[in-house]
């Protein structure tokens, strides 16, 4: 579906979670584009805390909307999009969180609510992949949920669990680095066994293990150098370093091979030239399972999910339809150049 099939006649639902955003200043934006395009009377669809999201999406897909509005956090977003996927409807993404990763990652311009409203009357329609994480909790019972950046085990997900939420709402996610600050030394390596595609299956020992379907994270750093959006594949980044020494080399690689040397073929050579062991390991499939040797705390999309014992990551490809900015280029975006299909 193309914008200007969002246009006179149609209409759009706005889904929101009351907490992060300033529901009068969205209401008047979207007031603005529904004059300008012609729309019909929007559909307005809050988030609670026992629905923060899905039941919406499916609600506003279901009441034959054109577009879908989603206006809160990672957790608003990764909700509403596991209710659209596979249903072809645009979503457009009007970032109100601390991290906003998926909207990072595909270039739409963060804390300025006009210009995201607008991208419903002006953006390009893109399908991007999903993906799914069956769970195995200590107590034997199972979940499944949908993910659009990443999950994550070990350091990482314990990082999450520490994050003070008041420090959070006053520095944004400078709040996660007090915590890797204050956590870092207690945490120990994650022992697991693992198959990557069907493959035979090997045990290995890490400190963070991220699957991901994104490869940017705040603050611009790229974990996942990679990674696309929609190249039906998932992106695995595996950090073992043995101490302080290996956490150094761990930033090296993520700043200075990640940042500088992945950019241009000489750097590309000089990495590959290195031949000693790699504190940081990079991995692509489409399904990861995993078993871990005691329960593990598990995130998924910046959201704390509690102890698990097994998981089963799978991705999903092209399932989820995004409306991006025209004028990003799809290197910026993490897309490929291809539109997605009306």
């Amino acid at each position: 579906m193309s914008p200007d099939q969002t246009s006179s006649g149609a209409h759009v639902a706005v889904i929101f979670n009351p907490v992060k955003v300033d529901i009068d200043e969205l209401r008047a934006e979207v007031a603005l584009a529904e004059e300008e395009a012609g729309w019909n009377a929007t559909l307005w669809l809050e988030t609670s805390v026992d629905d923060p999201g899905q039941g919406m999406a499916k609600e506003a897909i279901a009441s034959g909307a054109s577009v879908v509005l989603a206006a809160g956090g990672d957790g608003t977003v990764r909700a509403v999009a596991e209710g659209m996927m596979n249903s072809g409807v645009p979503l457009v993404l009007l970032p109100a969180g601390t991290g906003n990763l998926l909207a990072r990652n595909l270039g739409i311009t963060l804390n300025r609510l006009p210009e995201a409203v607008q991208l419903a009357v002006t953006g390009e329609d893109r399908a991007i992949d999903m993906g799914t994480a069956l769970l195995r909790r200590p107590d034997g019972s199972t979940e499944q949920h949908t993910f659009v950046v990443m999950v994550g085990i070990g350091l990482d997900a314990k990082m999450i669990a520490a994050t003070n939420p008041e420090l959070k709402k006053r520095v944004g996610w400078l709040a996660y680095v007090e915590a890797i600050a204050r956590i870092a030394r207690d945490v120990d390596a994650v022992k697991l066994s693992y198959s990557l595609d069907g493959s035979p299956t090997r045990s290995t020992s890490v400190h963070t293990l991220l699957i991901g379907n994104c490869g940017a994270l705040p603050g611009n750093v790229l974990i996942m150098p990679e990674a696309k959006i929609d190249d039906g594949l998932l992106d695995v980044a595996a950090m073992r370093p043995r101490n302080l020494w290996g956490w150094v080399r761990v930033g090296t690689a993520v700043v200075w091979e990640n940042g500088v040397l992945r950019k241009s073929r000489a750097g590309r050579r000089l990495m590959a030239a290195d031949k000693r062991v790699r504190v940081l390991r990079y991995f692509q499939g489409r399904r990861a399972d995993l078993r871990f040797e005691k329960p593990e705390e598990f995130e998924i999309d910046g959201e704390e999910m509690g102890l698990v014992t097994t998981l089963s990551v799978r991705v999903e490809p092209a399932s989820l339809v995004v409306r991006v900015p025209r004028d990003v280029s799809p290197e910026r975006a993490g897309i490929s150049s291809a539109p997605a299909p009306e």
